[in-house]
This record gives structure tokens, sequence and C-alpha cells, in this order.
């Protein structure tokens, strides 16, 4: 929810209000339910189906935020003002109604002019909520978190469970807005718990390893492009690679350079911040259906504010450092499967078109090969160092690549 500040020392200002469900009312510490959410750690997406962190009735009806029906939540009241800087916060434990519940392609359809009868008498609130993301796109580009453009692949299924195609994940600003609220929220979360001197779970991006950011560096030399060296890394030094790639031959090539440079988040009782966001503070906060952490940061709250007694437990505080192991370790399994089956949808989707051409990009080098990624699937292959040419490859690894000689 959005609503122009009235506050006459606010001009342009934004209310911002970011309500999720109160998992912690049902998920109590140390229950049978809290147990299995430890241990599965998260929720897991697969094309076919998803394998829950918690049963359906609670992430399907009791903590879902369904249309005009009172659910129990956790929510933050945040100022920004004209400039999307966050002036203050504050945090609360009630029961919310949602208004309306549309999907993205409804709420963006709104916003470009082409309503329904159903967002039409919301339009005044979906005003103020692009209101506020323009005051919140002011304050990212002054932060330049690190700006990846790495479109997702969806793919479909078929009534027979096979792979009818392969297409693009579309993108609206109604999306963006979403993320930029609930980064906004996330931030305010762990800053109120440091406020409160409580522990709770840090969500950790450290910066590259030098290593890994000379590899970058000649990868984007060999492509024509420079990152500066010498300086303290920022995102913004990345942005700028970036942008020189954008539109060129090179821009994914370069997208995934770097991501591949990156450190990988984690879950922690230690604040070391989060690098790829530009961000000091960050915990996570907005998922707790989905995610662990966030129903321990919820716990924290409840805690910290004497919200009840379903807060965190003794258990809890004095387990934090397994926990954020644990669920560090079930994140990373759970993405690996996740990319595995993407795979193997692929694979099975492509069987049937051996012999076939496709246009592709080179997306990794090897000593014993080249990867390629195809345009249209984003389904990865190996070209093995045998089928590229006779003559003997001398692998560079610095600059990524095979010399023929």
């Amino acid at each position: 929810c959005a609503e122009p500040d009235i506050d006459p020392t606010n001009q342009g200002g934004f209310v911002l209000w970011v309500a999720i469900a109160d998992v912690a009312h049902y998920v109590t510490p140390n229950s049978a339910l809290d147990r299995e959410a430890r241990k599965r750690g998260n929720s897991s997406y697969f094309p076919d189906r998803v394998v829950p962190m918690l049963p359906d009735i609670l992430s399907g009806d009791l903590c879902s935020l369904h249309e005009h029906v009172d659910r129990a939540c956790l929510a933050v009241r945040m100022v920004i003002d004209a400039q999307g800087q966050k002036l203050r916060h504050a945090f609360t434990r009630g029961l919310m109604r949602s208004e309306g519940a549309f999907s993205y392609a409804q709420v963006q359809a709104a916003q470009d002019g082409f309503g329904d009868d159903r967002t039409a008498p919301l339009m005044g609130g979906i005003g103020a909520l692009y209101g506020a993301y323009e005051a919140l796109k002011r304050a990212r580009t002054a932060r330049q978190p690190l700006e990846l453009d790495l479109p997702e692949r969806k793919i479909v299924l078929g009534d027979d469970g096979k792979v009818s195609s392969v297409s693009f994940a579309e993108r609206f600003d109604a999306h963006r807005l979403i993320e930029e609220f609930m980064v906004l929220a996330n931030v305010a979360a762990a800053e109120e718990l440091i406020r409160l001197k409580r522990p709770l779970l840090f969500r950790v991006h450290e910066e590259p390893s030098p290593q890994k950011l000379d590899s970058l560096r000649e990868v984007a030399e060999a492509s024509g492009f420079t990152l500066a060296k010498g300086q303290v890394l920022k995102t913004a030094h990345l942005n700028r690679l970036l942008s020189q790639a954008e539109g060129s031959e090179f821009a994914e090539l370069m997208n995934i350079s770097t991501l591949r440079s990156m450190t990988q988040a984690y879950y922690s009782p230690d604040n070391f911040g989060h690098f790829g966001l530009a961000l000091r503070n960050y915990a996570h906060f907005t998922s707790p259906i989905r995610r662990y952490s966030d129903l321990i940061v919820h716990r924290a709250l409840i805690a910290g504010h004497g919200w009840g007694k379903d807060g965190l437990s003794s258990w809890d505080v004095e387990n934090l450092d397994e926990t954020a192991k644990l669920i560090s370790e079930a994140e990373r399994r759970s993405m690996a499967a996740e990319r595995d089956t993407t795979d193997r949808y692929l694979a099975a989707f492509l069987a049937d078109r051996v012999g076939s051409t496709f246009a592709g990009r080179i997306s990794g080098v090897q000593r014993f090969g080249l990867f390629v990624r195809l345009d249209e699937t984003g389904a990865d292959g190996l070209i093995p160092i045998r089928a590229v040419g006779r003559e003997f490859f001398h692998y560079d690894e610095g600059s990524q690549t095979l010399m023929g000689a």
C-alpha cells in the first residue's frame, strides 16, 4: 500500500506499507512444523510442481493474503522522501485485509490505461504505488546496486507433462515495484533488530575475490571493454562495465561472466553487508512462508517488541549459527535441484530436434572445450575440443581463451 505523505515538511514523499503473513503465529518454535521447516530451509520451485517448506493449508490459505479476507500479519510502515530515501519506519503486528488480489500483468495494464472493472475502483492506490516506485528508483540509481541483465526463461508444460514451449518470462514495472518495496522492508527489518539489539539472521553477500575480479577483467579486456583496477571495488564499477557491453554481441557474455565472479550469498548471525544490493544492513523479512530465514526474523521482531510468546526462543538464539549453516546449505541444494530439473526438461524438449541448427553464444571456455548457450531456449551444451578443430589448442585460464596453433 502507498499514499502521498500529507506532512508539509515532506513534499513529494510517500507513506508505504508492506504487510507480510504472520507465519510465526502458526509455526511456533520447536513444534513439529518448525522442525520440518528448518530442515527444508526453503521452498523449491520446479516447472511441474512446488516442494513447499510448509503445508498447503498454510502456504495456500491461512498465510496467503486473499482478497477481502482478514489475515494475521506483521507489517512495516515506512516514510520516504521524494528522492526515495527512507526517513523512518515502524513495525506492527495485527490484521490486514487486501482490497484487491491482482496479477502483475493486470496491475501493469491498469497503470498503462488498460484497466478492467476490478482494477478501476483502486486506480488511486495503484497510481500511488507507482509514484512511490518512481521515488525508490531515484534512490536505487544513487545507490547503484548490481544491474545484471539475465532474462529468465520459463518452461511451459503441456497436459501430457512434456515441455510444450520455452519462453522468456515477462518483466513489468509492476514486478520491479514490488521488488523495491520488499528490499526497503528487508532493510527496515535489519535496522529495527539492530536498534533493538536482538539476534537475527542477516542475508550476507560478500564482494568478489581478487582472483575472480582478475579473471573478469581479462574477459572484459579480451572483449574490448575495461574494468578499472587498483581501487576499492563498488557495484558502480561493475555497472559501468555492463553498460559498455550493453547492446553489443558481448552483452550476454559480460553479464554471465560478472555473475560468475560473484560470491554466493548466505545467511549469518554476523553482519557483513550485501555487496550486490549495495546495502550495509539487510535481512530477509518478506517471505516467511517459503524461507526459514524470514521466519527467524519475524520471531526476532515479535520478541523484540514483546508481541507474544511465539517470538525467538532461547533455543533459536543458541543455535542461530547452526541454523544459518543448515538453511544456507539447503538453499544451495534447492538451487542445484532446480537447475538440474530445468536442464533435464530442456534436454527432453530438444531430444527430437537432433541435427537441427540453432543460434547460440559461447558462455564459457575450458581446456576441454566450449560451453554454448542456445538463444532460443537457454539450453547449455558442450562442444568438445576435438570438434573445434584439428590443431593443438592452448588454453589461457586468465583470459578464458583457446588459441589454435
